[in-house]
């Protein structure tokens, strides 16, 4: 299985007086960071990851925990790649219109999931099938160990199946220094938008990070 992956205490301390929901880093720079909804089908997702490692990118998978229970080796891969692992709810549900009670369980189970497959629950939750989190989703993210919401400032659109020139051109249409884009494993036209992605990004020379090391640099 390989060694454990550190938790979200040996990660370096983000800034003080972040939001509790982040949509994007610091504006001053060259990085942006590139997030995925994690769960599609492992060979798209490791020709993904594969893409951006040759790119020299890195990533941010906000990992679903039904998936986790399906492939369990894609955790340890998303890691031993360099990238960043988080908590993208249980089942991928609406979330934010669920009762506290089933909402909590979405953020827990996924979290336990991630901590035993890793050693930890990571940094980052996002809710599903939602942009923004409601303030209840907010408060029990951060009573599950999750300090901030991730958000994002660009919507790739790529859930959609545009096609891949779409996505290209949705992304480097509105990515700017600071970004976080929203992406989604499970969809061919991603993996097919990526290389294009990456060279559009380097061309304007930002480049992509994980989210931590967005708001740390």
């Amino acid at each position: 299985m390989g060694p454990v992956a550190p938790g979200a205490s040996a990660l370096p301390p983000l800034p003080p007086l972040l939001p509790p929901q982040i949509e994007y880093g610091p504006r001053e720079g060259s990085a942006v960071a590139l997030t995925f909804h994690g769960q599609g089908d492992p060979k798209g997702v490791t020709a993904l990851l594969a893409e951006a490692e040759r790119a020299g990118a890195r990533v941010t998978v906000l990992a679903v925990g039904s998936w986790l229970d399906a492939e369990p080796r894609m955790a340890r891969r998303v890691l031993d790649g360099g990238h960043e692992l988080g908590n993208h709810t249980m089942r991928h549900l609406d979330i934010c219109k669920m009762g506290e009670r089933a909402a909590r369980a979405e953020i827990v189970q996924c979290a336990e999931r991630l901590r035993g497959l890793t050693g930890g629950i990571g940094r980052w939750f996002r809710p599903s099938r939602a942009r923004l989190a409601t303030e209840r989703v907010v408060r029990l993210a951060r009573q599950a160990g999750y300090p901030h919401v991730l958000s994002y400032d660009v919507d790739s659109l790529d859930h959609t199946d545009p096609g891949a020139e779409a996505v290209r051109r949705t992304v480097l249409g509105a990515v700017r220094p600071g970004s976080v884009v929203s992406l989604h494993f499970g969809h061919a036209g991603t993996v097919a938008a990526l290389p294009a992605i990456l060279d559009g990004l380097h061309r304007r020379g930002l480049r992509a990070v994980t989210t931590t090391e967005l708001l740390t640099r």
